[in-house]
Parts: C-alpha cells; structure tokens; sequence
C-alpha cells in the first residue's frame, strides 16, 4: 500500500538575490517559472515590475497573472498585488517581484515581504526576487560605499528564511554595457546613471556583498543538512580557525596569530574563553576584558563558554561550530605543569571531532 506524502507545512521560498538592477533576477525568476510550468506545475505571476524592458514583458506573457488589485490613494489609482485574490486562485507556486517593495497605503500589509509571508503560510511556494542593498544589515553599508541612501528594507530574517537562494550574477563590465546598450534604462538615463550608482567601484563592492550572502545562505543549508543527518564531523568546505584564549596578556599573541591565519585562508575567526567555576582576581577580569577587545578588533567572534572542564568545553564547541582549526598557547612549563598541560591537551583531543591543532608557544607569564 503506497504511503501519502506528507502535507507540507509552509511553501517553499526562493530568492533570486541580485547586486544592482539590470542582472537578470527577474528573467532568471521567470525562465524557472516558465520551466516549472511547463512541466505541469500550476505557477502564476501575482506580480511582475517589467519597467518598460520588453524581454521581462515577453517572458511574462507565457504565464498566467492574477490581476492586481488598484487601491486609490491621495486621488491616484495606484495597482497592487492582490494577495485574496492569489490565496483564492490556490496556485503551486507563485511569481513576487521586488521584495522589498513598500505598498501603499489601504493594502493589508505596509510590505510586500509581509504579502510573502502570508502566502508561504498559505502553502504556497514563492519566487521572489530583491537586490543585496535592501538587506537591512548591509544598508549602512551601502550608503557609505554609494552615497545613496536606501529606504525600502527587508529585515535579514526574512532572507534567512528563505529555503533556496539564488545569485542572478554578470561582471560589473557586462552590467555595463547592457547599460549603454539601452536594455535596462531608457538610453536617455543611461550616462547619468553609470557616473553614480553605477560607477564600477560600487558595482564591485556591491557585488562582493551579494556573493557574501549567497556563501552565507550556502554554509547554512549545509549545516543543517549535517545536523539532519547526524553527520558528527566537518567536510572541510570552509575553514573557520578558533584560538583558546585565558586572562593572560600573552593571550594577545595567540589571537594576533589566529587572526593572521584566518585573513590568509579567508576563514571565519572564533576567540573562546571558557568561564570556570572559580573566580578570576580584579587583575585577571582586566586582562580578559583587554583580551576581548583586542580580538574584537581584529573581527573576531568572541565566544564564552560556562564549564568546568576547559577541554571538554572547548571540544563541545569545536564539534557544534564545525572547527576545522583551533590554536592553543604553552607557556614554558616544566614538571608537573607541564604533565597537567598535556593532560589537558589530550582530553581535548579524545572528546573533539577531527580538527587541526596549532600550539603555539608563549612566554611564561
């Protein structure tokens, strides 16, 4: 007897994440839908924004359009997507262009990524697309590199969210030519705009801040699909470097050390400090809190941990972030310091998933 797939409890969200108007996040959007329905999948446009470039509109044709709603506000008629009309219609998968677009006023939602969300709940699945300066974090940014300011924002939960992410990608070079050659603004426009946002130095910035995402929206999908799967140990795709730091000044070299390593590599950079049971001396929460900004300086994410075994604590920790590299400091002990040292080093490495192991060694305190 054949088992009913379960029903799903939200729609799928893809994004189609772009770095500047004119990439092809709408034609890739579309393309996809085309396909999708050309397969049998029941797909429909609830809002597509062609603005005048006759491929989109072309494209758009070949799908069926929920008509939008028209809402009047201070004496013009303004159109919407019409969100009852789309949960009514009950299709598979539904079309939402621009992301972070603001309705107007009268809609049932200030933001369309509201309307977005109502309809994932809906178990619709949605296509969407948004260009990487709408992401609220990366707005302060934007303006310092452009100059201009950015109001219509997406908070970064909603692209969390999102179960696929998906970079509509050309070289800031081919951007530009599509410029000149009149495909994305009206010729008109065209020289005005490539001597401000489109300026190749914002493009390229602006471009590294997208493919920034999408690698962040990718190391996700891969963690949670190590944790589904029980996998207890890291497949090395990306290296991500913690030093383990105490109250000691000397501690400033290690983080200096791990810091040099984590920039020639491109990894992420973790400083850990594991809080134990007994207290630290006036002098001791001085320099760790020196410590801590230091590393805090140098980009690190600086973690404490509770515990009262340092090794154990550390190894718990290397196994849930994934680790692929951790430095320990040795100071110049001898005798029974030295055998408590190593001791404290094996347990680490008995109670730790596979990871690279730098010990670097210090001045004695």
């Amino acid at each position: 007897m054949e088992q009913a797939a379960p029903e799903k409890k939200a729609g799928v969200f893809k994004l189609f994440l772009g770095y500047a108007p004119g990439v092809g996040k709408t034609y890739n959007m579309l393309s996809e839908a085309i396909r999708r329905n050309r397969r049998g999948e029941d797909v429909v446009i609830g809002v597509i924004e062609t603005h005048g470039r006759k491929g989109i509109a072309e494209l758009a044709t070949q799908l069926e359009t929920v008509p939008r709603r028209k809402l009047e506000y201070k004496g013009t008629v303004f159109e919407e997507m019409d969100i009852d009309a789309i949960l009514a219609r009950k299709p598979v998968v539904v079309l939402v262009d621009e992301l972070a677009h603001t309705n107007v006023e009268g809609s049932r939602h200030k933001k369309r990524y509201e309307d977005v969300v109502e309809l994932l709940q809906a178990r619709i699945d949605v296509l969407t697309t948004m260009n990487i300066q709408h992401l609220e974090s990366i707005t302060p940014t934007v303006q310092s590199v452009t100059g201009i300011q950015v109001r219509e924002t997406v908070p970064d939960w909603i692209v969390q969210r999102a179960d696929e992410v998906v970079m509509a990608d050309l070289t800031p070079e081919a951007l530009q030519t599509r410029m000149r050659r009149g495909d994305v603004y009206p010729i008109e426009r065209v020289e005005r705009a490539l001597g401000n946002f489109f300026r190749k130095g914002n493009l390229l910035a602006l471009r590294e801040l997208a493919l920034r995402q999408v690698t962040q929206a990718v190391d996700r999908g891969l963690d949670a699909y190590l944790k589904a799967k029980s996998i207890d140990q890291n497949w090395g795709v990306s290296e991500r470097i913690a030093v383990c730091i105490s109250s000691s000044p000397a501690s400033q070299q290690l983080i200096a050390r791990g810091a040099r390593l984590a920039h020639a590599i491109d990894a992420e950079f973790f400083v850990v400090h594991v809080d134990l049971d007994s207290r630290n001396t006036p002098e001791d929460q001085r320099n760790l809190a020196s410590n801590v900004r230091f590393a805090e300086n140098l980009s690190a994410k600086v973690v404490r941990l509770q515990g009262k075994d340092v090794a154990k604590a550390v190894a718990a920790f290397v196994r849930e972030q994934r680790i692929t590299q951790i430095v320990f400091g040795r100071s110049a002990l001898t005798g029974w310091k030295e055998y408590l040292y190593l001791g404290k080093i094996q347990s680490f490495l008995r109670n730790a998933p596979p990871v690279d192991v730098h010990i670097v060694t210090q001045p004695p305190d």
